[in-house]
């Protein structure tokens, strides 16, 4: 279990009210989300200053000191992601801490693929030489992660979005055989800051769409310096609504999804 926040916007946005100040801020979450689970062994912040990825992370409780708040307060970009970690595969490290990085790819899950121990076996066999030399930690994300950058890395021509779905369906697949009686949690988010992919299996997703630039109801400030001549579009996604603003809805579960070229939520679902 963990919880995951990202944006992807057409302009630089401020996500600090977000990540640590709302109602249900991300860094809250880590202490209690809203089942009163606590998220306290690690967390990470990934962003794309002037294009190039950028992760910061540590292993302790995103609410314990001003580390996290600082790298929430410091993030200006078009496209980011959160992640707050509840260690169920692999100890507290930063090897095991997300999101998790390939070039300009940036990953990050909450959930669980059960019978890992054997389901990583059956994955290795189809990661990228490349990619299983560069894994580092020992969670079922990050080998998750490879395996879908070496689906993505030999196929490029199948798009982004057939690509996970495909990846997910066989995950699905291999933990079925090995554990057919423990449920599979794969809520995941992949960007290369363009582009954003993800998926809802077993755990709670929600997304709230922005179409205009608005006075933030926890800052009263914008979170945007808007250029004039643009209409302000963005997406978020987050494990829990951050907000208790209404229009946060609910991602549909056993979905693959992505943001589209107008910064809405398209999906379609998973073949379970």
């Amino acid at each position: 279990m963990c919880r995951l926040y990202a944006m992807h916007a057409n302009e630089p946005t401020r996500v600090e009210c977000g990540l640590v100040q709302s109602q249900n801020a991300l860094m809250k979450q880590s202490r209690a989300d809203l089942t009163g689970m606590m998220h306290g062994h690690g967390w990470g912040v990934a962003d794309y200053p002037e294009g190039v990825p950028k992760i910061e992370k540590q292993t302790w409780a995103a609410f314990h000191g001003e580390h996290f708040s600082k790298a929430a307060a410091r993030v200006y970009a078009k496209t980011v992601v959160a992640h707050v970690r509840r260690a169920t595969v692999g100890g507290t490290s930063l090897q095991n801490t997300h999101p998790f990085q390939h070039g300009r790819w940036i990953f990050a899950h909450n959930g669980t693929v059960p019978g890992f121990e054997r389901v990583r076996f059956l994955m290795l066999d189809h990661i990228d030489p490349l990619h299983r030399a560069e894994i580092r930690g020992e969670t079922d994300s990050e080998h998750v992660f490879r395996y879908l950058m070496s689906l993505f890395l030999r196929h490029p021509e199948k798009g982004l979005l057939a690509t996970v779905k495909h990846g997910l369906e066989q995950v699905v697949a291999w933990a079925r055989e090995v554990a057919p009686d423990k449920p599979v949690g794969l809520n995941i988010v992949l960007t290369d800051g363009d582009r954003l992919v993800g998926a809802r299996l077993n755990r709670t997703l929600s997304f709230i769409r922005r179409d205009h630039r608005f006075k933030c109801p926890i800052c009263g400030k914008p979170h945007v310096l808007h250029d004039p001549g643009t209409r302000y579009r963005a997406i978020e996604v987050a494990s829990e609504p951050v907000t208790q603003e209404p229009e946060w809805a609910e991602v549909p579960n056993g979905v693959v999804y992505r943001a589209t070229r107008d910064f809405d939520l398209s999906w379609v679902p998973l073949d379970l």
